[in-house]
């Protein structure tokens, strides 16, 4: 019996589409492109796509993006990853996940223009929403790895099809190029009308996790993992209701935890504050949400009824309009025959 409540919305509020690419997909579009892959069956390759034993750092663990970003040759190949995503949403009886996206990493192994990226991205999850009903929010991201100035030519490619996209996120190396570099950035994406979520306190101190609400204005945050060590950082995250962005497995793959008993999340939510399940990259992973929901997060330490409590906290830190969430209560509790 899973330990989703049926009875209530299923959200996820953080997977990188970029990092959620079926190896059947990457085995086609090797083929189509003429890339040269490492295996042309979807055992052969899953050991140079998928982790199969935690890394020693995030960004080892990104390393695993190298075969899904290198079949990304043409902007038609973005649209079919972002409507495929979408498809596995709805598979996975998702009422409503939030995608994110770094137009220049999708762009780099090709030298594709980012525009084409985003836009080509923003049609293809428009189509899967439209095919499946399903509800989706995009979220663009700024690669910090790349440095403050492709970061800025990042943002002006994702401002293209701003109207479509709902928040902006800021990912990468986190230990090297501190959230201090981006803060003109995330002025200019608050004066766009976006949400901001952060990826902080995941591969850098509290220190990083203040920095990312107080300077960049974030509203929710990716992982925030070290937020513990700091009562004071939990005391404020509670008492502004900043969402946080959880993904289990994820942080014992990255080595950001020993291990799922040792993971924090447990602590978050006795302490009040807002925390949702997310699987981050379900295709380097291996898993999807209902493994975080029933196995990761049991393993956590988590009972069910803080599960139910991370599931409410998921709609409550959505990037949707209250009615919007109303709607999805309501499908929820009367279901269509």
């Amino acid at each position: 019996m899973s330990n989703i409540d049926p009875h209530f919305p299923l959200v996820e509020n953080h997977r990188h589409l970029d990092g959620s690419i079926r190896l059947e997909t990457i085995l086609e579009l090797g083929r189509q492109y003429g890339i040269p892959l490492p295996a042309w069956d979807v055992e052969g390759l899953r050991p140079y796509v998928q982790v199969t034993e935690p890394q020693p750092g995030l960004m080892a663990f990104i390393a695993k993006f190298e075969w899904m970003i290198k079949v990304l040759a043409h902007p038609d190949a973005c649209r079919r990853v972002a409507y495929e995503n979408v498809a596995d949403a709805h598979r996975e009886g998702i009422d409503h996940i939030e995608l994110r996206f770094s137009p220049w990493f999708m762009a780099s192994a090709h030298q594709l223009a980012p525009e084409a990226v985003v836009e080509a991205v923003v049609d293809g999850v428009q189509a899967g929403a439209r095919d499946f009903g399903i509800s989706v929010g995009l979220i663009g991201i700024l690669s910090r790895t790349y440095g403050p100035e492709i970061a800025r030519r990042e943002l002006e490619a994702l401002l293209t099809q701003r109207d479509a996209l709902v928040a902006l996120d800021l990912a990468g190396d986190e230990a090297h190029m501190p959230g201090e570099l981006f803060v003109e950035h995330f002025r200019r994406a608050r004066d766009a009308g976006w949400q901001i979520t952060v990826h902080a306190g995941e591969a850098a101190g509290p220190e990083s996790v203040w920095q990312a609400i107080n300077e960049l204005g974030a509203v929710r945050l990716g992982h925030a993992v070290h937020a513990i060590a700091d009562p004071a950082l939990m005391d404020e995250l509670a008492e502004r209701r900043i969402g946080i962005e959880e993904a289990l497995t994820s942080n014992v793959q990255t080595s950001t935890v020993a291990d799922y008993r040792s993971h924090p999340l447990r602590t978050f939510l006795e302490r009040g504050l807002c925390v949702s399940l997310n699987t981050d990259d379900p295709g380097i992973s291996g898993i999807d949400l209902a493994h975080e929901y029933d196995i990761a997060a049991p393993a956590a330490g988590l009972t069910p009824a803080h599960i139910h409590q991370a599931q409410r906290c998921a709609l409550e830190m959505a990037f949707l309009p209250a009615d919007a969430k109303a709607a999805l209560i309501a499908s929820k509790a009367h279901p269509q025959p």
